[in-house]
């Protein structure tokens, strides 16, 4: 803990702090909320991925479609044409199309071996992209002279790192520059996550073992070969199991790593000093 008490927290002159929840309790609502008071520097988890990790891969998967079209193929192979991914903070898209869901071609779904190989290569961005964040701290300070510090996580943090273990190197690393803040939600929330969902499944990041148990689960269940899955219908039937597998993850960190703020809590800033009141009564409560 980086900081030991509510006040130590109120008189810091630099005030660093990693958000992380499932999607859809906060996070980056925070996030924009804190670099729109121009105090606050904003790293995003999932942008540094799209872009400084993953930018390669997913612009490659989007010039291999191209290469379909003769017309297209000409152009790109005497370089006439460039194509990139325009991903931004509040645009993921050209990153969660790349994921993309495991089943039946026909449907838009990615053979499960492809499908597994860009999960891996997610995990690998995601934890390089988390170890990236006191090299951003230095920078939001030395370069941007901003004053405070916030970290925008994934959803997925939970899946790589062991919260039990005293010595685990993403969260030693992370804790040692930052205020990990876990949003955590109600039931309530999680059916409303669900529901959400369910209009418009998106593609996610799993733990490998989790993700094999899931995938194997629906296909003895269904009774479905791999390559018949509907990938949408699978994603939605993972997505509530995923949602309980990562619950306690979550609650793990913030035990053993940081602190805890309800979504209730979270609805209720709107401003700077808001948010540094509701850390500071965490901060309190729980320490």
């Amino acid at each position: 803990m980086i900081y030991t008490s509510a006040q130590d927290w109120r008189d810091a002159p630099q005030k660093r702090v990693l958000l992380f929840a499932m999607s859809g309790l906060g996070k980056t609502y925070l996030s924009n909320m804190l670099r729109g008071t121009g105090d606050w520097f904003h790293y995003s988890i999932d942008y540094r991925i799209g872009t400084r990790y993953m930018g390669e891969h997913i612009a490659d998967n989007a010039k291999r479609e191209a290469m379909k079209v003769p017309f297209l193929r000409d152009l790109l192979r005497s370089d006439s044409i460039y194509i990139g991914s325009n991903i931004s903070f509040d645009d993921l898209r050209p990153m969660s199309s790349y994921l993309g869901k495991p089943g039946d071609p026909e449907k838009g779904g990615i053979l499960w071996d492809e499908y597994t190989r860009r999960q891996d290569q997610f995990q690998a961005s995601e934890v390089a992209a988390l170890m990236d964040t006191g090299h951003f701290i230095d920078r939001s300070v030395d370069l941007y002279q901003y004053p405070h510090f916030v970290c925008d996580t994934g959803g997925s943090i939970c899946e790589w790192v062991d919260a039990e273990d005293p010595s685990d190197p993403i969260l030693t690393e992370l804790a040692s520059r930052t205020l990990m803040v876990w949003i955590e939600g109600t039931e309530e929330h999680t059916e409303e996550l669900i529901r959400r969902f369910d209009r418009e499944p998106k593609p996610m990041s799993y733990d490998p073992a989790f993700l094999l148990r899931t995938w194997h689960a629906y296909l003895t269940e269904f009774n479905v070969a791999p390559d018949a899955v509907d990938p949408d219908d699978f994603i939605r039937w993972a997505f509530a199991k995923a949602l309980a597998h990562r619950q306690p993850r979550y609650a793990r960190m913030a035990r053993n790593w940081g602190i805890t703020v309800p979504m209730s809590a979270v609805q209720k800033v709107h401003d700077g000093q808001g948010f540094i009141d509701m850390i500071a009564g965490a901060l309190e409560t729980q320490r």
